[in-house]
């Protein structure tokens, strides 16, 4: 049986991706594990125009993902972990996709794109860091053929997570 893989577009977010980001992860299923409540327009338009500066700065980032309709269905590409604990320096992959593209194959096909970017841009390995209950992102790790290496916890909300780790 031959699984159709879906088609994905990847764009480095525009500023009016910010409203699009807010509007398909305004939703507490797509927060769960990530702090649990949705966030402002503001907190978008932020994290929009640092992931351009990433883009121009690295050569990659948390690009927006599209559908082959041109809908913007999430995120998925790779940033500088911007924390100060955990694999700190690292350059960390990660994926979110709004509720209604659960399920389709979209996060996997999405971060092997990514992957592709990543490594030509000259990067050697990356990161997942997944809250320990994601079942769905770390099937997802499972699939990209990451390994898990380190269990950690946030120093700030306690927070379970494994660090996944993949040599490119």
């Amino acid at each position: 049986m031959t699984v159709t893989q879906p088609a994905v577009h990847l764009r480095v977010p525009t500023p009016e991706d910010a409203s699009a980001w807010h509007r398909v992860f305004d939703d507490p299923e797509v927060m769960e594990f990530h702090g649990g409540a949705s966030h402002d327009l503001a907190h978008y338009e932020e994290f929009t125009a640092r992931q351009r500066a990433h883009a121009e700065a690295h050569g990659f980032c948390l690009y927006t993902l599209l559908n082959d309709s041109d809908e913007v269905i999430g995120f998925t590409g790779a940033q500088p972990w911007p924390q100060d604990w955990g694999p700190v320096g690292e350059i960390e992959i990660g994926w979110r996709l709004g509720r209604a593209y659960w399920g389709r194959g979209y996060a996997t096909v999405a971060a092997e794109a990514a992957l592709e970017r990543v490594r030509a841009a000259g990067v050697g390995h990356v990161v997942a860091m997944v809250h320990a209950r994601n079942e769905r992102s770390i099937a997802v790790t499972r699939r990209l053929g990451m390994r898990p290496a380190e269990h950690l916890e946030s120093p700030v909300s306690r927070v379970p997570a494994v660090c996944h780790r993949l040599d490119l």
